[in-house]
């Protein structure tokens, strides 16, 4: 415990020392018509809500000066975004200088809000399986909590997509003030965009027009920051040719799989060495939402973007072979897996006979009474509604 004292004072010392640029900049006036975008603390490109936003903002070219901050300078952006690399110096101008930040995930403690600024947040999840905050009972660190709370006090608006999602919010968190009941932004394009991106992926990857396609999206583990692995070695993946073979027997015709490792063993340049000609690795694709758009199905363990694909109808599945260890490990899920409408396995046997007595009408049902219960609203909308709310907010 004495341990864990100096080093929250240690990152409240620094957190104090860093904070010092974001001070210096408020000699500058706010400038009302810029807007700094953000995505998991910058390790990210373009992708996530933000994007969907700065999309539409862009669309309705009102000329707004559109910053991204951003680890990795490579990374492409359209025309129209200001890419700045995210460094404290960079980070501490162009947010104390902007009129409303938006972010998908925590500021850092240093961070420092102006009186004026709007800050949105949209969150990266909405619907989940993992719990957050303090939801997560003793393994939600003292660290951590710190953060939540120095984020959660700035925060003015954050972005909702059902009841079930507002009534999370306080635990989930820590966050008790407003919400805008807009639907999630990145889940647009799997409403409103779903052939011409059925198309264009089938032409990127050079698939017949007819390939049917799985997304494979594991979660990140805590365990896997220091493991140098790959995808096939790794644990908890299924057996990738008996899953193909199971879609093609249930389904028919030809499937593919798109493996998509989570951003943050990406970050680390965990890669996944897919020797099969029909395993396809994704991972360094920013945009996950453009590829799940054209897919068939989908399957996680513990992604919140399995309630994101079910907005498409399309059939989930999970395979959570270690289920029990990893609720042990992160905390009690905030459902149990196995009262949801994904057909749920914890072997490859199972995986098999689960997608060999999928009942797509069945599903359906369970699917859309979840839904109806949870209060989810997903209109393709989303992107609208929140620029409307940027702009009243800049008027």
């Amino acid at each position: 415990m004495a341990s864990d004292t100096f080093y929250l004072w240690k990152r409240k010392l620094k957190a104090a020392i860093q904070s010092l640029p974001f001070y210096l900049w408020r000699l500058r006036p706010i400038q009302r018509s810029k807007i700094v975008f953000t995505t998991i603390e910058g390790t990210t490109g373009f992708t996530c809500n933000p994007k969907y936003i700065a999309l539409e903002l862009l669309r309705r070219s009102k000329g707004y000066d559109l910053v991204w901050l951003v680890n990795d300078m490579t990374k492409p952006f359209p025309k129209g975004i200001r890419k700045v690399h995210n460094t404290l110096w960079n980070r501490a101008r162009e947010l104390s200088t902007a009129a409303v930040w938006v972010d998908n995930s925590r500021k850092q403690l240093e961070v420092r809000k102006r009186k004026g600024q709007f800050y949105l947040q949209t969150w990266h999840a909405k619907l989940g399986f993992k719990p957050t905050c303090l939801d997560r009972g003793a393994s939600f660190s003292r660290i951590a909590e710190l953060v939540s709370r120095h984020d959660s006090a700035m925060i003015d608006l954050v972005l909702s997509n059902s009841d079930w999602y507002d009534r999370t919010l306080p635990t989930g968190m820590i966050y008790t003030g407003p919400t805008l009941r807009s639907g999630s932004p990145r889940c647009d394009i799997l409403i409103g965009g779903r052939d011409a991106q059925r198309r264009s992926i089938r032409e990127q990857y050079r698939l017949a027009p007819d390939t049917r396609i799985l997304m494979y999206c594991p979660t990140f583990r805590g365990g896997s920051q220091a493991t140098n692995r790959t995808i096939e070695k790794g644990d908890h993946a299924p057996d990738y040719n008996r899953l193909l073979c199971a879609l093609c027997e249930k389904f028919g015709g030809r499937w593919v799989i798109f493996l998509r490792l989570h951003p943050q063993l990406t970050a680390r340049h965990i890669a996944a060495h897919a020797e099969n000609q029909d395993l396809i690795d994704v991972s360094t694709v920013d945009d996950m939402y453009e590829l799940l758009a054209a897919c068939d199905a989908f399957l996680t363990d513990y992604s919140s973007a399995a309630f994101d694909a079910a907005v498409m109808n399309i059939p989930v599945f999970l395979y959570c072979d270690d289920y029990s260890a990893y609720e042990g490990e992160r905390g009690k899920l905030l459902w149990d897996l196995r009262d949801l409408p994904f057909p749920l396995a914890e072997d490859d046997g199972e995986m098999g006979r689960r997608i060999a007595g999928f009942q797509q009408t069945a599903y359906l049902e369970k699917l859309g009474k979840l839904f109806r219960e949870c209060g989810v609203e997903e209109s393709g909308e989303a992107s609208k509604r929140v620029a409307d709310v940027i702009e009243q907010h800049l008027a």
